[in-house]
């Protein structure tokens, strides 16, 4: 062999050499990162962990933290707050309501005429409009103007199958989901706006009294029956087909729970006791929060971001929208630290909230061979164009980890409720049935949280309690609930009614 092909010839294994070198150094580069990126998923799933005796631990938590809201003002993270509904429909309630729901950008009016036990309801009607931009940020006379002037258009279209009794004024129950210091059954001073409200002059003030005075203005004879938040709501509208129902959850962008609680075991309740004997308490219990709860870095780091640091805890952890903003910051942990899609992380996967629930939800029932699923959303939301089999799988495991943490902790909030109200136990001879009225996108469209959820309650109760404990989605209850409220709580009932 000539000196030329020698050389040649060293110089070509040189070069696999060094090719077989970089291909071992990318290969253990490539599995170091994946071990890496393990590390972190298996870190994420250890901290979020929710075994039994930890919900037991976070149900009993709630359970002293409603003790302590019912004994005073300011006593717990929970306000526990009083309705002031004690009269719950009762499926004899007759006659025309009428419902306004505001809680977003959006309000509806709904109308329904109520035939008694027999005929329970017999015609509804709602509309659904859009609120200005601008209304959301002028005074309370242009807001309320302005809805009072849709609602008087919609009580002009009331047609056939619609009666008001001689005599009688129409009355309205009214769902005003911002945060409110209620003060009777018809009467709340608004506390702050959230949701992108911001109406300076509103603060403080009553706002049936604010509704009250727009609807005078526009010559509508029309009296609020009924002050109420969704939760109230969706329970009064869950009662009234079921006369079981005693609790209700809202589980939906954020997340809320109503009961109705003995008014003997309100310490802090200073007036006459309803002679029902019972009153609704609003929760508010997306604002607890216990040592128990399995916080991780991700949660942390959610909240000192938020615009309420501190706050909502419980809420940021198991509400829809929170969940998907968990994923992206692991996964968004998972690109910076362990190259997971690549060497530079993708611009998209760096801005808050752009994975909403709604796509994890899609991602995780995903059942498709190649997870065709997650590799759209991935695309579609985060720019990211290639994954692997193997990098969907671990997609789907976050949404699993997230989802599971979130459901096991409502089901454990629910089992506090139950433990309070002493349905968590069967007495002796008793075949008591309990019922939950449960409402929001994430519980009706996240099967997979809605049936962790369910076997979450079943799991703590065990199977004697959880045969007499129902579940039941409980559809719009903000809207036909407030009307319903409006009709038990009418000025027309008679002394005995009430």
């Amino acid at each position: 062999m000539g000196k030329v092909a020698v050389g040649a010839a060293v110089v070509c294994a040189a070069t696999a050499c060094a090719v077989a070198a970089l291909i071992v150094r990318h290969r253990m580069r490539k599995s170091g990162r994946w071990a890496r990126a393990m590390a972190i998923l298996k870190e994420f799933e250890e901290t979020c962990a929710t075994p039994t005796s930890k919900l037991r631990q976070v149900a009993d938590a709630m359970t002293v933290e409603m003790h302590a809201g019912l004994a005073s003002e300011g006593g717990s993270k929970l306000k526990m707050l009083i309705s002031y509904v004690d009269n719950l429909p009762t499926g004899d309630e007759k006659g025309l309501f009428y419902a306004l729901d505001l809680g977003g950008t959006n309000f509806r009016v709904l109308r329904v005429q109520l035939g008694g036990r027999k005929e329970r309801v017999i015609k509804q009607e709602f509309t659904e409009v859009s609120i200005p931009p601008h209304l959301m940020t002028e005074t309370s006379d242009a807001l309320f103007d302005y809805i009072a002037t849709e609602l008087a258009k919609f009580v002009a279209t009331e047609g056939e199958g619609f009666h008001l009794s001689v005599g009688r004024q129409r009355e309205l129950g009214f769902t005003f989901s911002f945060p409110v210091r209620q003060t009777s059954i018809s009467s709340g001073t608004l506390i702050k706006w959230t949701k992108g409200f911001s109406i300076e002059d509103a603060v403080g003030e009553d706002v049936v009294a604010e509704l009250t005075k727009a609807v005078e203005r526009q010559g509508l004879d029309m009296r609020v029956s009924a002050l109420v938040n969704d939760t109230i709501g969706t329970l009064a509208g869950g009662r009234y087909y079921d006369n079981d129902v005693v609790i209700a959850v809202i589980l939906g962008t954020g997340t809320n729970a109503a009961y109705v609680e003995r008014a003997h075991a309100i310490p802090k309740w200073h007036g006459l006791l309803p002679k029902s004997g019972e009153m609704v308490i609003n929760m508010e219990w997306g604002n607890f929060r216990s040592s128990h709860l399995p916080i991780t870095e991700y949660d942390q780091a959610l909240d000192s971001d938020s615009l309420n640091p501190g706050e909502q805890i419980f809420e940021k952890m198991l509400s829809g929208m929170y969940l998907g903003e968990i994923v992206r910051r692991v996964l968004c942990r998972m690109a910076e630290e362990a190259a997971f899609f690549g060497d530079t992380v993708p611009p998209k996967l760096q801005v808050p909230f752009v994975l909403r629930t709604p796509e994890m939800s899609a991602m995780h029932h995903d059942s498709s061979p190649d997870l065709k699923v997650v590799g759209t959303k991935l695309k579609d939301i985060l720019g990211i164009s290639s994954t692997s089999l193997k990098i969907r799988k671990v997609v789907i495991e976050i949404c699993n980890i997230v989802s599971t943490r979130g459901a096991r902790l409502a089901g454990a909030g629910i089992y506090g409720i139950l433990k309070k109200i002493g349905r968590d136990v069967v007495r002796d001879g008793e075949t008591q049935r309990t019922v939950v009225a449960m409402d929001g996108g994430l519980f009706e469209h996240y099967s997979e949280y809605s049936t962790c959820l369910q076997s979450t309650l079943r799991e703590l109760l065990g199977e004697e309690v959880a045969d007499n404990v129902a579940i039941e989605h409980a559809n719009d209850g903000s809207g036909i609930g407030a009307a319903l409220l409006a009709a038990s709580h009418s000025q027309y009932l008679e002394p005995d009614e009430s």
